[in-house]
């Protein structure tokens, strides 16, 4: 691990950017180059603490995780991400496997975003990032771990994801999940990721089970979904999506017609979500 080297990388990034570049206030009296090491360490989702010692130069060596967060909080490209790694003594991850970096550019399109519920997900429908109205719109999905991460998986084994969907919605939405999970099985092979996913749900799901009998492809989401949220109700969202091919990610965005009843909920949405999550701090990991 070379802590000399890796600690300014991370101090010159850092510099780099303005918290206009990543959706943050500028705030008065700012006297720091760049960005504040606090600022990195919210967007990262871990402790100032940890993450001022990191970039001094201090401190246990990082995992590949926090290696990850930090990569997309600082807006790295995937060679400045690669350097970080080696830096702090991990191989370069594969770039054919791994699929939670996030392209600068659409980051950049997210944080101007912060008013709407929006997120980027991979090709396993794993979400990789969300805006604060869509943590309040869908809940906070960095709390899920290992094969739940992926919406596919989730749908068919929690009541939970579908009960944000009003069951018109439900049918349609499932087959293309299946839809989605069948591509990537198909362009990944039966031992990828994709193909244990297509397994673990064979085996907890018989609805699954049939949809993916069904070998449908290219099936698309609806551009209008209605959904019924516990806290407003029942919602119009128009879903808009942007490819990144690069990384094959996926930009998700809802919107509501303005001047509609949705529209007035959606903001009402925001008010609750931001006061939900403003009110006591989340530990450090």
């Amino acid at each position: 691990m070379q802590y000399t080297e890796m600690s300014d990388f991370l101090r010159k990034r850092r510099e780099a950017l303005q918290p206009e570049d990543v959706g943050l206030p500028r705030g008065r009296r700012r006297r720091t180059r760049g960005l504040r090491r606090e600022e990195v360490a919210v967007l990262a989702v871990m402790s100032p603490d940890y993450y001022s010692r990191l970039e001094g130069g201090r401190g246990p060596q990082p995992s590949e995780t926090m290696l990850a967060a930090i990569a997309r909080a600082l807006r790295l490209t995937l060679d400045e991400r690669d350097h970080l790694f080696l830096l702090a003594g991990h191989g370069a991850p594969a770039r054919s496997s791994r699929m939670d970096h996030i392209n600068p550019g659409l980051l950049r399109i997210l944080d101007r975003l912060q008013d709407t519920p929006a997120t980027v997900m991979n090709r396993l429908a794993e979400t990789l990032a969300q805006t604060r109205p869509h943590v309040a719109f869908d809940g906070d999905h960095s709390l899920y771990t290992g094969q739940a991460r992926s919406a596919i998986y989730r749908w068919f084994t929690s009541e939970d994801d579908r009960a944000l969907y009003h069951p018109c919605e439900w049918d349609q939405h499932g087959r293309t999940l299946v839809a989605m999970l069948r591509s990537v099985y198909t362009a990944d092979g039966p031992d990828s990721r994709a193909g244990a996913l297509a397994r673990a749900l064979s085996g907890v799901s018989l609805e699954f089970t049939a949809m993916w009998d069904g070998h449908e492809v290219g099936i698309r989401h609806t551009n209008v979904k209605r959904f019924r949220h516990p806290a407003v109700g029942d919602l119009e969202l128009h879903c808009q999506v942007m490819h990144d091919s690069d990384q094959q990610h996926r930009l998700l965005v809802f919107t509501a017609t303005p001047g509609s009843e949705s529209s007035e909920k959606l903001k009402l949405l925001s008010v609750i979500g931001g006061q939900r999550l403003e009110s006591p701090s989340s530990p450090g990991r």
